[in-house]
């Protein structure tokens, strides 16, 4: 017993040596990146549409997966059994993925409509055409589940079964400090913050880094803590090190893309309303046809649970809208420990349900 003692000890402290090594500068790090393969169908600016490898049959429904801006399209894909599109495609389901790729002050002149009626139309068509002209079901993260609808409501003639929308804000005014933000900026309308937007071009991706970190101040605080209690465990480290990489890919915000979030969405309360004001233009999240499913989390620090939640009122067009809850951070209801209990079965249910429906369209009312 003591000499297995022994060897279990001396195991843990080399285990211990060489994951601290990893860790420092020199190192190559813990957990190298295993992304699923991929094959791209078609690149355009800002759209890059991928076919997962998967095992599902040829005539396997196809899951479109819409990312955020700024956050790296590999939210859907951090690493073995925190990958949705892993899980899609055990469940006999067809992944793609539309990724934006970078953003920079060369693209300060990009806007909401770049993304309602340019990126994410192109990538349902191209989809769709790639099954054959069979209706795609989106799954979505965060503000990408709220372009995701915006864009279903601006064209209702896409082949959209469904929209799956994860921590996706849809009521700005339940979000935390924008309530206050709104007082704050009352006496100018805004302008400050439109011009300092316009000025720097939009955000630049340090400091959406650092707005990401901060929304989880708790963990970059224990982080030492954590590091050094868990120097032995290999794989609680590959965890930790897969959302750094994740941070260090986050990119930032065209500018006027952000000022039209700063302007409609938090100022003037257009998501709450239920129609976004573009100009004259007006689109309206009641002309959603297409099933919703829309996930919160009670715990979520960046999308308070009740501003998903708000898509009950607002999509009373939609063949069927459905709320549920999941436990975790931000990311942590899509890719986290809890999310294939929750989060990913919720989805399973719902996907499901879609497929029994023939042509993927159902007239309301």
């Amino acid at each position: 017993m003591c000499d297995i003692d022994a060897v279990s000890i001396v195991a843990a402290v080399t285990r211990a040596a060489r994951n601290a090594l990893a860790l420092t500068p020199l190192g190559s790090g813990v957990g190298a990146p295993e992304p699923i393969p991929s094959d791209v169908l078609h690149v355009e600016p800002h759209l890059t549409l991928r076919r997962y490898h998967h095992a599902a049959p040829a005539d396997a429904p196809a899951v479109l997966l819409v990312p955020p801006l700024a956050a790296p399209a590999s939210c859907f894909d951090l690493r073995p059994g925190q990958s949705v599109v892993e899980f899609l495609g055990s469940t006999g389901r067809a992944p793609y993925l539309v990724d934006y790729g970078p953003v920079g002050y060369a693209d300060r002149r990009m806007g909401l409509e770049d993304w309602i009626d340019r990126i994410l139309p192109e990538s349902v068509l191209r989809t769709s055409a790639e099954r054959g002209g069979e209706p795609v079901d989106l799954v979505c993260w965060s503000l990408g589940g709220t372009l995701a609808l915006l864009t279903a409501a601006a064209h209702p003639e896409l082949p959209i079964r469904s929209v799956t929308a994860v921590g996706s804000p849809l009521d700005y005014g339940r979000m935390l400090g924008v309530p206050q933000l709104r007082l704050l900026a009352a006496p100018t309308g805004g302008q400050l913050t439109s011009a300092a937007i316009r000025a720097a071009g939009g955000v630049p991706a340090p400091l959406t880094r650092l707005s990401y970190r901060l929304s989880a101040w708790d963990r970059e605080l224990t982080r030492p803590f954590f590091v050094a209690s868990n120097l032995a465990n290999t794989e609680a480290l590959a965890k930790m090190q897969t959302i750094d990489r994740f941070l260090a890919d986050m990119a930032g915000y065209p500018g006027r893309f952000m000022d039209q979030v700063w302007r409609r969405f938090v100022l003037a309360g257009d998501l709450e309303s239920g129609v976004l004001r573009l100009g004259a233009r007006r689109i309206a999240l009641a002309d959603v046809t297409a099933a919703v499913l829309l996930i919160g989390g009670p715990r979520d620090a960046i999308t308070a649970a009740g501003a998903v939640r708000s898509g009950l009122r607002t999509l009373t067009g939609a063949r069927s809208v459905r709320y549920e809850t999941a436990p975790g951070s931000h990311l942590g209801i899509l890719t986290g420990p809890d999310a294939s209990a929750t989060t990913w079965s919720h989805l399973d249910g719902f996907l499901a349900e879609q497929v029994a429906v023939p042509g993927g369209v159902v007239p309301v009312g």
